[in-house]
């Protein structure tokens, strides 16, 4: 079985399709997917997704990109956590790819994610993108990870050196590779994996977003996480079944959900 430990199912374009989703998630023996929140606005949605479906778990977060959206407090991800079927804190973390100027108030989100996971005990989902000397330093600043007694959690759609992972991975957090580990030009990409334990490994689709190989270019849906998974098979050369087993037992322990 294969699990999608992140995607976007609530976006418009995948949840006017849901039953479709949903069977070719069976078809392809997705057995689980976790549905990652990106603003407060929306939560609701997602919320409904999980608590209706007994396969789907769900995250409390506001995404580093939303700038123009209403911030969370501490108190608001914790109250809003409370809830079985919201298993993680995020995604949250830092993204100085899209936006300029003064980030300052991506810092202090980002913070508040990592207060809210200490408190709650519930996992970290981050997002980072060029920022990873701000995100480990603010991780480490902050306490985030098992090495300084907080929750564990997990790097998503992981694109950054082996550097970064080691540095994450010694506080306790997985590593994820989305379909973008399949691509022709992650050349650097595919030597972390090949690195990366995976007993420490996590596999995603973000979807609708970054379809694998041979979905490149169209609509990604949690079914395509296998192909994520078979090409990590074979990058690390190791049996499918294997990954797939580990990558499920990762995800079950990490978000604390029973089999």
């Amino acid at each position: 079985m294969y699990i999608d430990s992140h995607c976007h199912i609530n976006f418009p374009e995948l949840a006017v399709r849901m039953p479709e989703i949903l069977g070719k998630m069976e078809e392809n023996k997705v057995t689980h997917a976790l549905c990652v929140s990106c603003d407060l606005p929306t939560f609701p949605d997602i919320l409904r997704i999980a608590e209706t479906n007994p396969n789907i778990f769900a995250s409390v977060g506001v995404h580093p990109d939303y700038e123009d959206t209403p911030e969370p407090s501490v108190d608001d991800l914790i109250r809003l956590a409370d809830n079985p079927r919201i298993v993680a804190i995020g995604e949250t973390g830092l993204d100085y790819y899209r936006l300029e100027g003064d980030l300052e108030w991506q810092r202090e989100r980002f913070r508040t994610h990592i207060r809210a996971s200490r408190a709650t005990g519930k996992p970290l989902i981050i997002h980072t993108r060029a920022a990873s000397e701000d995100t480990i330093r603010i991780m480490r600043e902050e306490g985030a990870g098992t090495d300084a007694g907080g929750a564990a959690g997990v790097m998503h759609c992981f694109t950054e050196s082996l550097e970064v992972a080691r540095a994450a991975m010694e506080m306790g957090f997985y590593i994820s590779f989305s379909g973008i580990v399949t691509f022709k030009s992650a050349k650097d990409l595919q030597a972390v994996a090949r690195e990366v334990p995976l007993e420490q490994m996590l596999i995603e689709t973000d979807s609708p977003y970054l379809a694998p190989v041979p979905f490149r270019g169209k609509m990604n849906e949690p079914g395509l996480v296998r192909h994520v998974a078979e090409y990590i098979a074979t990058l690390k050369d190791v049996p499918l079944e294997e990954v797939a087993r580990q990558t499920s037992d990762n995800f079950f322990k990490l978000f604390k959900i029973p089999r």
